[in-house]
């Protein structure tokens, strides 16, 4: 049998570390876990980031009609919908799920955290960037809109149903609507919605 090229194979040896990598999170991050087997059966969240995986390759290839076609299977399915265009980091877990919606031009960093029903969303109709980008370990609480092209700050944390208009500092917390930047730092319990303390 021969062997698979170099490039393939290390990227082959990069997409299963990806799983290894998302699994132990969503173990961390989900106090309903039981075992990664389970968390990997189950969880639409990592589902949903490991379709978008592939359709954001085959978008960056421009093959944007499977890229799309992908996406919508995985929305289908999951009732996650991300854009193939959204650029996603390391370790990023979706509780739940169900409702999340990441726009386009959407940037979110390393080791952040959604509940379910959260929007990166936009506020314009130009080509530009118009979706948020938010640092690494965020968290952000079920049902917030981050709208248009704002910067959420390393370590920040999105109050649930917080509607996110304006930048918002690293080590912050923002509740409300419109959201407002609540005073102290930020809590940084791994397991911890949000909504629980605001």
């Amino acid at each position: 049998m021969r062997s698979l090229p170099g490039a393939m194979l290390r990227g082959a040896r990069r997409a299963a570390q990806h799983v290894r990598d998302d699994i132990a999170t969503a173990q961390q991050r989900d106090p309903a876990s039981q075992s990664g087997v389970q968390m990997a059966v189950t969880s639409p969240g990592l589902h949903a980031i490991w379709a978008h995986r592939a359709a954001h390759a085959l978008w960056r290839r421009e093959h944007r009609m499977p890229a799309l076609l992908v996406a919508q299977a995985s929305r289908f399915l999951t009732g996650v919908e991300i854009h193939p265009g959204a650029r996603i980091g390391e370790r990023f877990f979706i509780d739940h799920g169900m409702g999340v919606v990441i726009g386009e031009t959407a940037e979110v960093g390393d080791d952040v955290m959604l509940y379910h029903g959260v929007t990166l969303g936009g506020r314009s109709m130009e080509r530009t960037k118009r979706h948020p980008t938010v640092g690494d370990g965020v968290v952000i609480g079920a049902g917030a809109r981050l709208l248009g092209p704002v910067e959420i700050g390393d370590g920040a944390q999105i109050g649930a149903n917080a509607v996110v208009v304006k930048d918002v500092p690293g080590d912050a917390i923002a509740v409300g609507v419109p959201a407002v930047i609540r005073s102290g730092a930020a809590h940084h319990g791994l397991l911890e919605d949000p909504a629980i303390w605001i």
